[in-house]
């Protein structure tokens, strides 16, 4: 059992392992301090309370969206915003103690970060080789599931944007991403007829399963009910906008960081209507599980990238300028 954990700050300082002594648990995470100044330190957690697990991270994600803003300074005011921060919200591990009932050592888990270091900001707090977090955030996973269980948080973000009432599949997705893909397999496991894809940069163009992958360029259509951007660019709703049928529907799947414009005229005679995807919930988190345990939803084929966590500065800059890293993986198994 690991009791009595203290948080004492620490300055930028980076070993190669956690170290566990009486009284304390440290544990290595990646640190943004400023803009483009990250990397691994030491940290002390916070102790584990009533219903809180510790877990062990084998794996973490590097998310391309939010986490490039914070990386780039260029995240427009959040919640919880402010330097310095722990990144991440895609993490996999095993839980090393439990203060939880359901849940025991051994068990296999995600987790969607958390807030466990003290004067440093957990947001999202996942890039770490040890965490302490509620039990009721985490979700137990396959022990078979490794790395690509990282991508249950994008694949959950997927579901959620497609999933509820009233709510359309896609027709068309602009972006073939990691979300973008996801998007399109879950349209394709709900039945549904293969969506378009839109991609201008011929190294995401490849890995398509079931549905096409064109140049908007090479697409006449100006009658979709239907479509997803997944882009995050603010300048393209009007382009879109030119492409809806009467009364299509546009869901704004990405994070956009500038203003959202568009020009009235042609959006009022197409009727147009925009919907905001946010952020997944735990019944989209578990549902999502379940697709993958099914073998409904495949999770192959995605994580491009794999990097040891001591090389994680290295490995940010590849994730954030790499066109051909769809999706960068840290691994903190030599952490442990």
């Amino acid at each position: 059992m690991l009791s009595g954990i203290t948080y004492t700050s620490r300055e930028s300082l980076f070993r190669p392992n956690p170290v566990i002594r009486r009284g304390t648990i440290d544990g290595t995470a990646i640190v943004l301090r400023g803009p483009r100044q990250i990397g691994p330190e030491v940290l002390a957690l916070t102790a584990p309370d009533a219903g809180d697990l510790v877990v062990d991270i084998s794996h973490s994600g590097i998310s391309t969206g939010t986490e490039k803003l914070f990386w780039a300074g260029e995240m427009p005011p959040f919640p919880g915003m402010g330097y310095p921060l722990v990144p991440g919200y895609e993490a996999v591990g095993e839980i090393v103690e439990s203060r939880a009932p359901g849940f025991k050592a051994g068990d296999r888990v995600f987790v969607p970060g958390a807030s466990c270091f003290g004067e440093v900001r957990g947001l999202f707090g996942g890039a770490a080789s040890r965490l302490v977090t509620s039990a009721d955030r985490v979700v137990r996973i396959d022990p078979d599931l490794q790395a690509e269980g990282t991508l249950l948080a994008l694949a959950a973000t997927a579901r959620h944007a497609i999933a509820g009432l009233g709510n359309q599949t896609p027709e068309l997705i602009v972006g073939h991403g990691v979300l973008g893909r996801l998007l399109a397999r879950l349209t394709l496991a709900a039945g549904c007829p293969p969506p378009t894809v839109w991609e201008i940069n011929p190294d995401r163009a490849a890995g398509a399963e079931g549905y096409p992958v064109i140049h908007p360029d090479a697409d006449s259509r100006r009658d979709y009910n239907c479509i997803f951007d997944v882009t995050g660019d603010s300048g393209l709703l009007d382009t879109l906008v030119a492409r809806l049928g009467k009364g299509g529907e546009i869901v704004l799947a990405g994070f956009y960081a500038k203003p959202l414009t568009f020009a009235f005229p042609m959006a009022f005679m197409k009727e147009a209507r925009f919907r905001i995807a946010a952020e997944w919930r735990r019944d989209d988190l578990i549902a999502t599980r379940e697709l993958v345990e099914a073998g409904a939803l495949n999770l192959g084929g995605l994580i491009t990238h794999q990097s040891a966590a001591a090389d994680a500065t290295a490995a940010y800059g590849t994730a954030f300028t790499d066109s051909s890293c769809l999706k960068m993986i840290l691994s903190w198994e030599d952490m442990q």
